[in-house]
């Protein structure tokens, strides 16, 4: 069995994953980079380097997550990180819609309930299915940590507030799957809080990726250093927290 630690980042053959992937494996850690499209994730491993190694992985597919369970445990033998990424924002915006665009075209009184289903697919019922095949994995490190990548545009108490700058864009596909994503860990955080295992919550920057038409403000490197900073936390690292850059707490 190695003696570095080996993580498993979702959704990291582009934008903040594959940056995640690369700022692990530059910190020594072998990473396992999950993609849907594994030719994509063998060019990604490739750019990374030797300590990246792809990993077929979608996460609406039950088969898929359990080969990759089953992979990680015949070649490793345990999980020491898993960094869930992987999201979608929508699933057939126009090229040239704004994200404000979006937010007009799914209000809760003209959403598609199909544009819902999908999302909430990949963003909550995704997490939750890899959690459950990888937590076993997890059980056997003797310094696990579980990071979900959320947004801030999830925060109930944030878009309760008038005065929030992001409360106009807040509906029920992507920004609401963010608020469930955040309930999910919650329950993690709850089930896991008297085991080693510790469970953080993390919301990178708006960053500049094809999840939102490369619209954002902030680059993958920074958009993604919260993130980093979180999955490198050692044993003696917090958990149960919800963060922004640099180490923020977001209401919940």
């Amino acid at each position: 069995m190695p003696d570095n630690r080996i993580a498993l980042v979702t959704g990291a053959n582009q934008g903040v994953g594959l940056q995640v992937a690369k700022e692990l494996a530059a910190n020594g850690v072998t990473v396992l980079v999950g993609s849907r499209n594994f030719e994509r994730g063998e060019a990604a491993a490739s750019e990374i380097g030797p300590r990246a190694i792809a990993l077929q992985l979608d996460v609406t597919d039950q088969d898929s997550i359990n080969a990759a369970a089953a992979r990680i445990g015949d070649e490793f033998g345990r999980l020491d990180l898993l960094v869930q990424n992987a999201a979608i924002s929508n699933t057939g915006r126009r090229p040239d819609a704004t994200v404000e665009d979006h937010a007009r075209m799914t209000r809760p009184s003209n959403v598609s309930l199909d544009e819902v289903r999908a999302v909430w697919e990949t963003n909550v019922f995704g997490v939750l299915a890899v959690y459950q095949a990888m937590l076993p994995l997890l059980r056997r490190s003797t310094d696990a940590r579980i990071v979900n990548v959320s947004s801030g545009v999830g925060s109930l108490t944030s878009n309760a507030d008038p005065a929030f700058g992001y409360r106009a864009l807040f509906g029920p596909v992507y920004p609401a799957s963010k608020t469930a994503l955040n309930a999910i860990t919650l329950a993690m955080m709850i089930e896991l809080e008297s085991t080693g295992i510790k469970v953080n919550l993390v919301s990178p920057a708006y960053t500049r990726t094809n999840l939102n038409n490369y619209g954002g403000t902030e680059s993958v490197e920074d958009g993604s250093r919260e993130v980093v900073r979180v999955a490198l936390l050692g044993p003696d690292g917090p958990s149960g927290t919800f963060t922004r850059w640099e180490n923020v707490t977001i209401p919940w």
